[in-house]
Formats: structure tokens, sequence, C-alpha cells
């Protein structure tokens, strides 16, 4: 029965506890011990029974306990002390972002992502980029960049895991009950909720917004669940991603064109929006349409403010893990919107396409937002590499290494996920105050050979103890669900050896992150498993997607395995992979494994967790071990090769991480002096703690983000929106008309003078003779490449030189010149090019124009 009316209760708190509220209600108390502690302290039991959710335990904790803790001393003195953190922390005068700033106009950057990984009491996230995305908003809050998040409130989310008799995984999808979470919705002067709308086919459909506050980062969730729509159009935040094409197109609209409108209701104006992949990409359209209905600019003077404005992240290396809609869904859902724009469902299309005039191919998320976007990133050295070579159509006439596709490699909230009570002390003790503050200052991180081998063992150690014990209690808790027997009950709270070296494994069951790469030669793993005197044990945990058949069967067959004789309570599979028991994955386990199928791991995020706690990582080189591995504080599984053949892959790949486990990494964490301690492994948990941290962290992350991106966005934002937006209309102009006489472009001539045959540190001088047409010199950048030239008779490795106005020549022709320095010897080539310019051109590239000398 559906009520009359509804109504909100709040927990009745003593006046001396009040503070709690406040604290509850931002998730700042997620990454501080002390704030986490008195919540704790409150209730422990009720604090697990809640899923550490401090606002539904506050409405379920007896009066009684509450009149207690208010007569309690040592409480209230532990409540001041971190009510007075909570207001200094989030009232600071001068953070990290007021160093580097742009003074009194900031930039104010909406973060847009499909999901968010902040705490377990949250779940709006399925994996990896989620959790990234919580950690980014997280440092965000630490540094005092001025972000704001958008994102959308699933009222199921992703689904929780369990697994039936068989190993076959299954799916649970309960209620999120938003009224008892760490959220608020948001209301207008007159207290009502701010709502949104969006126009799907033939209806308009509204949203509620809620307000996750993120330490000094608001984070606002679009939901759609609310009895003025159609059901169908109910279920678009019902969960995450599910559904169907149209589904996820709804979804994709609430959250980029949503979003939008939703910080327009709550007076936020964005002048910088950053995109965490694709799904928000129609979020640079509502920027369009806003510009042209307020302004009264065009659809081509708006879009220049605007990409020159936004940042696109992508975290996909595969066409199949990017978003395609067909041109008819296109049209159905646009028809209407793009007159707003002043452009037609065909101009749209276009922006979608890598190949704009091909009809027969979908439009892509991707590509719009690389179109629309002056910034675009992979999230590792690596990615971006298979990026460009992705999206280099969408350049044509460039190589597809000089698609301008950077990177930002990832890195991970350290107060997040180091181990806060085992570690933090340690760190205090032995390196610089500022470790907190500024993880990524390396001289810091040298103070962790300081610190005695013992206490750094026996700290991990305890870490380690604490991992099984937490094992242990889900093993016990999982089999009881499952109807088990008193005696595989006591069997399952005897699994694992508090001193064994531990192995963890966990992350998405795709097959390309190759889960079974282990188990392909099961008979020398169970001898591996098996030595009585250098025991080894495994823990793995992860989801597969819904709808993947291949990844519910990989765990099955991973589930089969492990109920062999030789390898019960040596392997554990941990159900229902989320945020704690990644918490507790990565502060205990000895070694982390990875073996994705290079390169199709973007990035990958949790060894640098394992890394900050003491443990090691063994990885194949991809994603961000390509560029964290060292020989002194890991492990390479293989030296980066590519095979054409997946099975000739596995199988050498496989033998290798044998080869390393029985020769190197068993023997080195056995190998003990008279006192006990393994000091070579000591010695890499060092090199691996000093190494990995200071670069693999998310405050380097949002600082690189700040620096190379959101502050140069903001001031192109603003440059282009002076004065009624006239330098936005003067570059729409110019790019029109350079569009349009770029045909008679091209290079007439190059000539060199000096020696055929030169010396190294020579010099060879080039000059090129370009027509122009009606351009004047000024607007066109001239560079020569040049390099060794390879085998197959091309550049490779290429520097760019750019080249000087000489004496401009008459009928609409110019010279430019240039000396080459010859810094070495062999074989050497070079090729003009002639690229637009303009001061207010985010990159040379942008127009997507390049002439090359025949």
């Amino acid at each position: 029965m559906r009520p009359l009316r509804t109504f909100f209760v709040r927990p009745t708190l003593p006046t001396v506890l009040s503070p709690l509220r406040d604290l509850a209600y931002n998730l700042a108390w997620a990454w501080n011990v002390d704030a986490l502690d008195i919540f704790r302290r409150l209730d422990g039991d009720l604090w697990g029974a809640t899923g550490h959710n401090p606002v539904r335990m506050l409405g379920l904790v007896s009066q009684e306990r509450l009149r207690q803790a208010a007569e309690d001393d040592g409480f209230l003195a532990q409540l001041e002390r971190v009510t007075q953190w909570f207001r200094t922390y989030t009232q600071a005068k001068r953070t990290w972002f007021d160093r580097v700033g742009v003074g009194d106009a900031k930039p104010l950057i909406a973060y847009f992502s499909f999901e968010y990984g902040l705490t377990e009491c949250l779940p709006i996230y399925s994996g990896g980029m989620g959790v990234l995305a919580g950690d980014h908003l997280k440092s965000a809050s630490d540094l005092g960049v001025p972000v704001v998040g958008v994102g959308l409130a699933y009222q199921e989310g992703y689904f929780q895991q369990y697994l039936n008799v068989d190993g076959w995984q299954g799916e649970l999808y309960p209620d999120n009950d938003f009224y008892t979470m760490p959220m608020a919705l948001e209301l207008d002067a007159a207290g009502r909720p701010v709502t949104i709308g969006v126009e799907y086919p033939g209806r308009r459909i509204a949203a509620q917004v809620w307000r996750v506050q993120v330490g000094r980062v608001p984070l606002l969730l679009l939901d759609a669940n609310l009895p003025e729509n159609d059901p169908h159009d109910r279920l678009v935040t019902d969960r995450l991603y599910g559904g169907d094409p149209d589904m996820r197109i709804r979804q994709e609209i609430l959250l980029g064109i949503g979003g939008m409108r939703a910080l327009a209701a709550v007076g936020a104006q964005p002048t910088v929006c950053h995109m965490n992949e694709g799904h928000a990409a129609f979020l640079a359209l509502e920027r369009i349409r806003q510009l042209v209905h307020e302004h009264g600019v065009s659809f081509a003077e708006a879009a220049e403010v605007v990409e020159t404005s936004n940042i696109f992240t992508t975290h996909t290396p595969v066409a199949a893990g990017i978003d395609y809609f067909g041109a008819d869904l296109i049209g159905a859902y646009f028809s209407e919107y793009v007159r707003e724009l002043g452009i037609s469902v065909d101009d749209l299309l276009a922006l979608g396409r890598q190949r704009a005039d091909d009809p027969s191919e979908p439009f892509c998320m991707a590509v719009l937002a690389v179109r629309l976007s002056a910034y675009v990133n992979g999230v590792s050295k690596l990615h971006s590499q298979v990026s460009r070579q992705m999206w280099h159509n969408l350049w044509p006439g460039l190589p597809a290494s000089e698609s301008p596709i950077t990177s930002v490699t990832n890195g991970v909230h350290l107060a997040t996920w180091l181990a806060a009570r085992d570690l933090a002390p340690l760190y205090d003790r032995y390196l610089s105050p500022r470790w907190r503050e500024d993880p990524s200052d390396r001289r810091i991180w040298e103070g962790v050979q300081e610190i005695p081998d013992e206490e750094l063992w026996r700290t991990h150690e305890r870490c380690r103890e604490r991992l099984v014990g937490y094992t242990r209690s889900l093993l016990r808790r999982t089999m009881e669900r499952q109807g088990a027997t008193p005696h595989e009950i006591n069997r399952a709270t005897e699994a694992l050896d508090p001193a064994a070296l531990t192995i963890g494994f966990a992350r998405r069951f795709a097959t390309y992150k190759r889960a079974m790469l282990l188990f392909r030669d099961p008979d020398r793993l169970a001898q591996l498993l098996g030595d009585r005197a250098r025991p080894v044990q495994i823990l793995i945990a992860g989801k597969a997607h819904p709808q993947d058949t291949p990844g519910h069967e990989t765990i099955r067959q991973l589930i089969h395995l492990m109920r062999r004789d030789e390898f019960r309570g040596r392997i554990v599979f941990l159900v229902n992979y989320g945020v704690e028991m990644a918490r507790y994955l990565v502060q205990g386990v000895d070694l982390w494994l990875n073996t994705p199928r290079r390169p199709l791991e973007a990035s990958g995020t949790s060894g640098m967790k394992v890394a900050m706690n003491g443990g090691l990582n063994v990885s194949v080189l991809d994603g961000w071990w390509c560029e964290g591995y060292r020989p002194d504080l890991g492990w390479a599984v293989g030296r980066g090769e590519e095979y054409p053949d997946p099975e000739t892959q596995d199988e050498v790949e496989a033998r290798a991480l044998y080869e390393l486990l029985e020769k190197n990494i068993v023997p080195l964490f056995y190998d003990r002096g008279p006192d006990g301690l393994p000091r070579g492994w000591i010695a890499r948990m060092k090199a691996s703690i000093a190494g990995i941290t200071p670069v693999f962290n998310t405050h380097r992350v949002v600082g690189e983000y700040t620096q190379r991106f959101y502050l140069p966005a903001h001031a192109a934002y603003r440059r282009l929106s002076e004065d009624g937006f006239a330098p936005a209309r003067s570059l729409a102009a110019w790019r029109q008309r350079v569009r349009e006489t770029w045909p008679q472009v091209r290079v007439v001539d190059v000539s060199v003078d000096g020696p055929e045959v030169l010396a190294v540190g020579d010099s060879l001088h080039v000059l090129a003779r370009i027509r122009l047409g009606p351009l004047r010199p000024d607007e066109v950048l001239v560079q020569v490449l040049h390099g060794p030239v390879t085998a197959e008779g091309e550049i490779g490795t290429s520097n760019v030189v750019t080249m000087t106005l000489g004496e401009e020549a008459c009928r609409g022709e110019a010279a430019f010149g240039t000396a080459l320095v010859c810094a070495q010897s062999g074989l050497h080539g070079f090729l003009v090019r002639v690229l637009p310019r303009h001061p207010d051109l985010p990159d040379p590239f942008e127009p997507r124009l390049v002439v090359w000398s025949q």
C-alpha cells in the first residue's frame, strides 16, 4: 500500500551530542580515524550492523545509550577533539589551491562521473572507476580545489553478489534508503526539494537533487524515482550499468544534461567541466545550449567557449567498453533538443562519429567527448598510447603518435586506504609531519628507511592477522547463510594461516583480467601452496557483470578448483567484493597479483593501495605498473611483450609467473635471519612505499589536473567570455574562414642548406615556401618533423621544430626557416607540415587541419 503522506523522522540527540549529526552528514569522517572511532565508540555492534553508516546508526541507537554517552567525560572529550578537527578542516582559510590558484576569480570545476566509490554505506559504485572518482573528490577536498561532483542517485545501485552451490554468481539488488544515508535533499529558499527536468521523446521527466558533502566538496546526485514520473522513467536511476541502450541513453541524458541543470538550480556556475569517462558527454551540449539561450551566441560561438573549458578522461582501452547509440535512437531523443542548439540531428550525429559523414557509423559518446573537449587524457602513459591508436581518425592527416591525447596516471587517496591504526602512527614517528598533507613529496618518503625493520614487519603482521580474522568471520557468515553443517562452519573458521605468505587478487571478473592465469597448471600451483615449510595462501575476490556470461563461468571454474583437497583452506574466494573488503585486503596481503592481458588494463589502482601499506606487487607490465615497476620494489611478469595469439601469451606468462613465485618471491619471503625477520623482503617493502606512494596518490593526480587542465581551461573560459563573448565570436569566425580557405594552403617548396653527409653536432638549414592563400603568416604554424628513418622507410621517433617566418613573398606566399641540429648518427629524414594558429586556440591540432610537404 502506498502511504497517504510521508514524513521524515530525525534522531533525537542530547544537545551535547549534537555535533554528531554534522559529522555524520559529511563524509570527511570516512578518512579520519578519530571521527570513525567516535561512532564506533558510541555503539560498536550497531556501527557494524548498519554497514558503517553513521546516519542510520544515530537513528537506531537507544536513547539510553545516548544518555550514557552524554554523561561520559571521556567520550565528550574525544567528541570535542573530533569536532575541533572538523571545524578546522572544513573552514580552512589557506589551502594548497589558495597558494597555486588564480586569486579572486576562482574557477568552479564540475566533475561528472557515472559512479562514485566513497564509502561502503553509499553503494553507488561498481568498481575501480567509481573508487577513483571518490578518491578524486576526497583529494580535491583536502587540497581545497573548488570542485563540485555530479552523478546519479541509484535506488538499487550495483548488485550484491552471492554464489550458489555450483559456484555460479547470483545478483541481489537491495534498495538504498536515501533518508537514512549520509545524504540530504537539496532544498530551495522555500524549503522545497530542488527538482530539474529533462526531455525524453514526448515527455518531460523530473529529478530531485540530493547532496552528499565530501569534506569541502559537494556531490550532487540526481534521483528520478519520483511519483510524477512514468513508472518506466522512474527506473532511470534504479541500477548502475543496467538495462538496454534505451535505458542507457536516458541515464546519460539525465547525467549530462540534467546534471548541468542541477548545477544551475543550486546556483553553481562551473567555468570548467571534467568528464570522468564518456557517459557524461551530453553535458557539453547542455553547456552550449545554455550559452545560446542566455547570451544569444551561435552554436559555433558557444562551442568555442565550451570546448576550451572541457576535460575528458577516458578509461577504456577497447572499443567494446564504449557506449554507442544508433542514429535512430539519437534522432528520437534529440530531434527537439537540437533546435535549441541551432543545428540539425545530422550535425549532432557528425559530432559523435569518427568519420563525420559516414551514415553507417553509430554515435559514440567518447567521440562526442573528444570533439568537444580541449583536454583529453588517458589514465596511464601506456593507456594514452592505446587511446591515440583508438581515436587517431579524429585528427585526419596526423600520425597516431601525435594525436593530442595526453595522460594523467591514476592514483589513490592515501588517508582512505592506509592502515590508519597501524601504519599511520609509524609514519608519524619516522617521517616528516607533512606526509599526510603533502604525500607527493618524494623527500618525505625517504624517511621510510629510518623505520626499524622489526617495527615495520610487526606492524605488517598485525595487518595480515586482521585480514585473516576478517576472512574467517566472513566465511562463517557465508556458510551459515548457505545452511552448512557445524563441521563445515568450523573448518571455515580455521581457514588460512596468519603467518603464511598471503597473495591477493581482487578485481572485476572480465576475461581480459585473466583470473585463471595462476591456475593454468593446477598441479604446479598445488605443489607451491602445499609446501609445509613455506606455506602460501591466496585470497580472491571480485564480481562479474550480470550480463557477462564468460565472467560468471570463470568464477564457477575457480570455485570448483578451490574445492580440490590440495587447495582447501589455502585458496579462499571472498564473496561480494566492495570498499570495506578492499581495505582489509590491500592493508593485509603480502603480495598483490595482477595479470591483465596487455595492453587492456587502462591503469588499475589496487596495487597502489597495497604498496602504501607495505605490500609488494607482481604484475604484467600493463597500466600503471609500466610506470611504477622497478626491480627493487616488486616483480614484473614478462617484459611488456604483446602476443598475436592469446593462448601463447597465456602459456608463456603463466610459466613466467610460476618461475617468479618458486624461485624469487617465496624464497625471499621465507629467507629469515636468527631474529625471524625477512630482511630482504622488508627492504623491498621500504623501497615500494618510498617509490610508489609519492607518485601514485590522488593528491598528485588532482594537483596535476588543476595545474595542467583546470586553471588553463578556466583562464580560457574567462578570456572567451569577455565583452559579451566577443573573443568567442571572433574565434568562431576565424575558424570558419580558415576551414573555407585551408584547401589553398600548401607547401610549395622545401630546400636545404648543408652537406649531404653531416657529422654529429652539425646543423642542417631548412627553408620552406608556403602558399597561404588569403591567410596571414601569423595564422599558420610551420613545423619540421625530423628523426631517424626505420627499416620500413618511415620516420620513427620524431622531433618537432617550429620554423620562423622569413621574408614574406608576394601572391600569398611566405618563407619559413629553421636549423636542425644532428644529435645522433644514422640515416635521418624530415617532413614539413603546416597547422592553423590562433592565440585562443587550445591546441594547434584541434581544428583537425594539416598540410604536409609532398
